[in-house]
């Protein structure tokens, strides 16, 4: 059996999933992270809903904050410009006083989209961030996440301890 999201039944549930694996970062020994807030935002146009992530970091010598803006795009087919186009993605950076702007998508982005990106990397005079992250490089950041496989994934998890307790 392998990690899906075939057990996340809706855009909400998968909006929790997203903000739930940023708040377990913080119990990662492997970071510089020494807090993480996640603050979700009332329904926006599309139905969903922004997600602020904010982490405190630190250098070793002085602990500084990072703040992103968080999409979630829970489509079956690739996310493209269009289904962004009801906003200006740098006014949403700026209007949340982030560095960034992350977006998680069930699926893929198009080329358009990662186009974009590249192009709002590059000319962006705000110096703002601008990523994406496909539906497999989330699933590969949630393998190693095992009380976010418990709650989300319950099949696969029950899957994984029945074969880790064989292995015993």
């Amino acid at each position: 059996m392998k990690l899906t999201f075939d057990e996340i039944e809706d855009d909400k549930i998968f909006e929790e999933l997203t903000a739930s694996y940023f708040r377990e970062l913080k119990e990662s020994p492997d970071n510089n992270i020494t807090d993480v807030v996640v603050k979700e935002t009332g329904e926006g146009t599309d139905g969903g809903r922004d997600i602020l992530i904010e982490f405190n970091l630190s250098d070793d010598i002085k602990i500084f904050k990072r703040k992103w803006v968080i999409q979630c795009k829970f489509r079956e087919d690739s996310v493209s410009p269009s289904h962004l186009n009801a906003i200006n993605i740098p006014t949403l950076i700026h209007s949340y006083n982030a560095q960034g702007y992350l977006l998680v998508c069930k699926t893929r982005a198009t080329s358009g989209v990662t186009d974009l990106f590249e192009r709002l990397n590059e000319q962006c005079k705000d110096k703002y961030h601008y990523e994406c992250w496909n539906g497999s490089q989330f699933l590969r950041k949630l393998i190693l996440q095992e009380k976010i496989q418990e709650l989300f994934f319950p099949e696969y998890y029950e899957y994984i301890q029945t074969f880790k307790n064989k292995a015993k």
